[in-house]
């Protein structure tokens, strides 16, 4: 069983959410079948002129046997100063890979979500498709995922709006490995309504890794999402630079 542990240390940051869930920056690629995953929780309470309460837990699970790769993930954060919510956003994803040969791989996804920021008391999917593989080289690797899924929505601005669509999920994931050390990793969705393909959401996350000790990687990102209809008072784009490290373990 390997683990790896992500310390996230962010140095500059601008921005934090998303309204799609990048599931390709979860998938650990390994030759060995098994469990591998990571598992944080962090709680705390302060009080000075005022009282803050925070909760966030991350969870990753990844099993795969010769032909199935089975990937849960959790993520929920919470604020509250005072009596007032300050964040309050989490996403549960379960996704089934079974591959078809070589190239082929069949998917199938559930999702729950919810983002008071984003004004999304929740919103509830499940799609399922093809992810095909466009590369041999172990040096450079290429997916290309289509996949149809069926999303139910709540949202909350000036009033309350429920939404019941079939939408498309496309993405083009590629890893580029300059050599044992630097590492560049990028995905891109395009998420178009079927019946109206005006109305589409575009998320792309890219990034670099330097390993600088056996262990031990630099990481720097950059996530960029739009969404050409959002909430009402929510914003049509929105991006996100962090740096960090990653410590690795067996």
């Amino acid at each position: 069983m390997k683990i790896v542990l992500f310390i996230s240390v962010l140095l500059f940051t601008l921005s934090s959410n998303s309204q799609i869930i990048n599931t390709e920056a979860f998938r650990k690629a390994t030759d060995t079948t098994g469990w591998i995953g990571t598992v944080s929780l962090n709680l705390s309470l302060s009080k000075n002129t005022k009282s803050k309460f925070s909760i966030k837990n991350k969870i990753h699970i990844q099993y795969k046997t010769k032909k199935s790769i089975f990937l849960f993930v959790n993520d929920i954060g919470f604020e509250r100063i005072d009596n007032e919510d300050f964040i309050n956003k989490g996403v549960q994803h379960l996704r089934y890979n079974y591959k078809i040969n070589q190239r082929i791989s069949g998917e199938f996804f559930l999702q729950n979500q919810y983002n008071a920021l984003y004004k999304i008391d929740f919103r509830e999917l499940a799609g399922a498709g093809i992810r095909l593989k466009l590369t041999k080289s172990e040096k450079y690797k290429m997916y290309f995922g289509v996949l149809l899924m069926y999303e139910y929505e709540k949202t909350k601005s000036d009033y309350i709006l429920y939404h019941k669509d079939w939408r498309n999920s496309n993405y083009l994931s590629f890893s580029f490995y300059f050599n044992k050390n630097i590492a560049l990793i990028s995905t891109t969705y395009f998420q178009p309504l079927i019946n109206q393909l005006a109305d589409y959401r575009i998320a792309h996350q890219s990034a670099l890794k330097f390993k600088i000790a056996k262990n031990l990687a630099y990481k720097m990102s950059v996530n960029y999402t739009y969404d050409r209809f959002p909430v009402l008072g929510v914003p049509q784009e929105e991006y996100h630079i962090s740096n960090g490290i990653v410590y690795s373990f067996k």
